[in-house]
């Protein structure tokens, strides 16, 4: 059944350790759905926006374009160890609208990501990305909940 679900899986990755879980999870139903992965990492420009363009904006601009990459490379590793073909892509701007876009654009048929599961004024103030693009995509969302990093490192590596 999840094969004829499940060509083509988004897995959304901002390269901590808490979205090691989701991406076992999206990586694993690809493999057993014949599917495919396309990670994606996205750079959050909306924090530099109201920063004027100078040396040191495009300074940190490069070292998170660099993070993304490393971020993109450990699902292609992971991906690579279960023979699950593999495509990462680095975008800019919001992260939920950048992911929900990019998964329409692109005929995805799922998208898996993970959340801290933060609530109350925590939740208000950060806002939730996974939530975000819960509620405005069209296509599936396996949101996967973190557990703790301690059980993220001793699981996962």
């Amino acid at each position: 059944m999840a094969q004829e679900l499940y060509n083509k899986i988004l897995v959304a990755t901002d390269g901590s350790a808490n979205t090691k879980r989701a991406i076992r999870y999206g990586i694993e139903l690809a493999r057993v759905a014949n599917a495919d992965v396309c990670a994606v990492y996205v750079l959050d420009t909306s924090a530099f926006a109201s920063m004027p363009m100078d040396a040191a904006w495009t300074s940190m601009y490069e070292l998170l374009r660099a993070e993304g990459g490393e971020a993109l490379k450990y699902v292609e590793d992971k991906c690579e160890q279960s023979s699950v073909p593999f495509e990462g892509v680095v975008l800019d701007g919001h992260p939920a609208h950048e992911v929900v876009d990019y998964a329409s654009e692109n005929e995805m048929d799922l998208i898996v990501m993970g959340t801290l599961g933060k609530t109350g004024l925590d939740r208000i103030l950060l806002g939730s990305v996974a939530s975000t693009v819960a509620h405005t995509s069209s296509i599936p969302v396996m949101i996967i909940r973190s557990i703790d990093i301690e059980e993220i490192d001793t699981a996962d590596d």
